[in-house]
């Protein structure tokens, strides 16, 4: 007999070679929503078997470790039905995501039918609850078992070994290398849907085969799916990609290039008063405001280290008469030869250099999606140059400003990251072990003593020094990273930053650090649009008032209202056609105006508005003087609360 606790209650006796799901059962009953078990802290299938005294926990299905163990295995079931209809295809990798799963197949493109027939077999697979069982193998055998299977052989090779075998997991006649732990059996995988299909490359490596990637999401529940779907559904209605399209703020044209945005008329507005917004704020913090080119000589990149350990990112040299030049990917190399550019005291610093510089980057086609990633981007990027002593006021100072601009913005549902090297992967970053440590440390410091919530993550570093980046959640409920402030020890070397101290000596203790707030204004833009479905803060708005006559003869009230309007610097439009009051509201609401103002006999006999807000509700008789006077207040303050007419976000 072997002692069990199961979690943190009593101690049970159990014959040996009973299962961790038969100790759950016993305990907790059938319905516990276990789909995993937890032995002396190791995740294990419930079919494990306890040979000794140990503590038995279970992982439910709807924990962190429980959906990712659903996801793990729904991924295989995706796997199961796609090689059941189409035999040649090739399973590689299958991994768990955030909300669910995707597998990559060697095969050719498959259509939407062909998606909806894979989800209707992965249905049927469920409804004939197949056991699903661990099987150990040693090296020969898996080779035996997955031989015409050049990428799993691969995967062996790199993750395996040549003398060491592993494990497989089998249901009916399917069977796939992994390590598991899997849920028991296809009942378990009730709640899931596909997705999508995109192309993807085998290691990420474009050189490599072209794979199918079909994504799927996958929950405990009935209602964790629903909820998800309907999470879904709000978020196309907010896609930046359809929005931008009716509002007209941006155009991607083939003939120009994938991934290279065209600013219309109106997202330039919104661009432009991003960017008036930034250099205000930027000029009360002390900044100093430069441009520089949009190419370098490859010295350049080979000094600050972007070449080589950026060069994928970069795009191709173009070789000129006087040497060898490559598109800019970064700011940052020119901004140190601008602080070089005269000598500097100890009195100047701290320094701090910014610029909307447009860069380039040499992404992937595959993966460009509308302005969320682009090939040429326009940063909010400015670099500060400081002793260590002062490292920790202008991190406070920027995490400051970035409160100061979500504020302004809208944005509420952030947090704060560390984000660390991996120093199991040095060849990813530069070499200098202790500069990391102690840098890394100093952050954490520093964040600790503002006092801010944050997480670390490995391996998310610079190449060049540890950052704090601030993670935004998209309407998606997607996380991304939105700003960044990065401490880079790399560059004082590099480029000999150095400034005359108090005893008139040259010191080259000159820390930088890289901040971009606002991230790109293509990223930028992208997340605002999504946030506020289009239904921009008024002072954002391209069209700040959409003015709507009622018949031809309201025409000289409108231009008399419109002038107005111009005069205190509102952007205004007049839609004074012979169309229906009904048909110039529904044409002009894709283009999410901050007001209409709708002018029939009554206003035009006593000087007043009539005021609808985006959500349908109408202020009438409204005094023209007091309508200027109120949306100028709320224009040059940028003060969402002063709406003249409450609104709902992305209403």
């Amino acid at each position: 007999m072997i002692s069990v606790k199961v979690g943190s209650g009593d101690v049970h006796e159990y014959a040996i070679g009973i299962s961790a799901g038969e100790v759950i059962e016993n305990v907790h009953g059938r319905k516990s929503g276990a789909v995993a078990a937890l032995v002396d802290g190791i995740e294990r299938d419930m079919s494990h078997e306890l040979d000794r005294d140990c503590t038995v926990m279970p992982i439910l299905g709807e924990s962190p470790e429980g959906l990712y163990i659903l996801r793990h295995s729904c991924a295989h079931l995706l796997a199961q039905a796609v090689t059941e209809i189409f035999p040649n295809a090739k399973p590689t990798i299958g991994p768990p995501i955030d909300h669910g799963f995707y597998y990559d197949f060697h095969m050719d493109p498959i259509s939407e039918e062909e998606l909806k027939t894979i989800e209707k077999r992965m249905k049927e697979l469920i409804k004939r609850n197949l056991a699903i069982s661990r099987e150990e193998y040693d090296n020969n055998d898996l080779r035996s078992i997955f031989g015409d299977n050049k990428f799993k052989l691969e995967i062996m090779d790199d993750k395996i070994g040549h003398d060491i075998g592993s494990s497989i997991y089998r249901q009916g006649e399917f069977v796939d290398l992994c390590r598991g732990p899997h849920v028991p059996s296809t009942s378990h995988l009730r709640w899931f849907k596909l997705t999508s299909t995109s192309t993807a490359y085998w290691r990420a490596d474009s050189n490599r085969e072209t794979l199918v990637r079909i994504y799927g999401m996958c929950y405990a529940t009935k209602e964790g799916l629903k909820e998800r779907q309907q999470q879904i559904e709000e978020a196309s209605k907010r896609d930046h990609k359809k929005i931008g399209k009716e509002m007209e703020l941006y155009m991607i044209d083939e003939k120009i290039g994938k991934g290279l945005p065209v600013w219309l008329p109106n997202g330039e507005i919104l661009k432009s008063e991003i960017e008036r917004y930034a250099i205000e704020t930027e000029e009360s913090y002390g900044y100093q405001r430069v441009t520089t080119p949009v190419l370098a000589k490859q010295e350049l990149f080979e000094i600050s280290g972007h070449l080589p350990h950026y060069a994928d990112g970069m795009y191709p040299p173009m070789e000129m008469d006087d040497g060898t030049y490559y598109l800019k990917a970064m700011n940052c190399p020119m901004h140190h030869l601008v602080f070089n550019n005269k000598k500097r005291s100890y009195r100047d610093l701290p320094v701090r250099i910014a610029e909307y510089g447009t860069v380039y980057r040499n992404e992937l086609s595959g993966t460009l999606a509308g302005l969320l990633r682009v090939r040429m981007l326009s940063m909010n990027d400015a670099h500060i140059y400081c002793t260590l002593d002062q490292v920790a006021e202008e991190v406070r100072a920027n995490v400051q400003m970035v409160n100061d601009y979500y504020r302004t913005f809208g944005f509420e549902n952030f947090h704060l990251r560390l984000s660390l090297w991996d120093p199991a992967k040095t060849e990813k970053y530069i070499d200098q072990p202790e500069n990391w440590e102690s840098t890394q440390s100093h952050l954490r410091d520093i964040l600790e003593d503002i006092g801010v919530p944050f997480i670390e993550a490995v391996g998310e570093a610079a190449f060049y020094g540890p950052k704090i980046d601030i993670q935004f959640t998209t309407a998606l409920g997607r996380e991304e990273s939105m700003s960044t402030i990065q401490l880079d020890f790399a560059a004082k070397d590099r480029f000999g930053l150095s400034y005359k101290d108090e005893n008139g000596d040259e010191n080259g203790e000159v820390f930088v650090i890289h901040r971009a707030p606002l991230s790109t204004h293509e990223r930028f833009v992208a997340f605002l649009t999504e946030h506020w479905a289009g239904n921009f803060p008024t002072w954002l708005s391209p069209i700040q008032v959409q003015i709507i006559t009622i018949s031809e003869k309201h025409k000289v009230h409108a231009a008399t209202v419109a002038n107005r309007l111009y005069e205190s610097g509102v952007r205004v439009n007049v839609d004074d056609s012979d169309n229906t009051v009904g048909k110039k509201i529904r044409t002009h609401r894709k283009m999410r105006p901050a007001y209409m103002v709708i002018l029939g006999d009554e206003e035009a006999e006593n000087g007043t508005v009539s005021i609808r807000s985006r959500t349908g509700q109408q202020l009438n008789g409204i005094p023209l003087d007091d309508f200027v006077a109120g949306i100028f207040a709320e224009i040059t303050t940028r003060d969402r609360e002063l709406s003249m007419i409450p609104t709902e976000r992305g209403s």
